[in-house]
């Protein structure tokens, strides 16, 4: 055991992180199984939906990750299944605020008699 404030916290720190990972891993592994094992396009939504949440925690790369989900969509074109469509993954975008506008006033040209 360390001996350091400091090297003591980084003990428990670490050991959170470790928990959190091990459960979405775990997670992760569960829904590809459970693809593999009866696809549906429920499952096969289920299982991108854990691979992404794994690479936006930094448990896994973009890399397998594009490599997880096309092996899943493949095995689901594979068995007739209506692959669910994968998220658009962009960075954060601004919402600008709307002013109200002025409403726009058409002239009518009539003619005078």
């Amino acid at each position: 055991m360390p001996i350091i404030k400091s090297a003591k916290k980084r003990v428990r720190v670490a050991h959170k992180a470790a928990v959190r990972n091990s459960k979405t891993k775990r997670g992760l592994k569960a829904a590809l199984k459970a693809f593999t094992v009866k696809p549906s396009s429920s499952s096969h939504s289920t299982a991108q939906s854990k691979i992404d949440t794994a690479v936006k925690k930094g448990i896994i790369s973009k890399n397998k990750a594009a490599r997880l989900k096309s092996r899943a969509a493949s095995k689901a074109k594979a068995g007739k299944i209506k692959p669910a469509p994968a998220k658009a993954t962009t960075k954060k975008t601004t919402v600008k605020k709307t002013t109200a506008k002025k409403p726009v006033v058409k002239k009518t040209t009539a003619k005078k008699s």
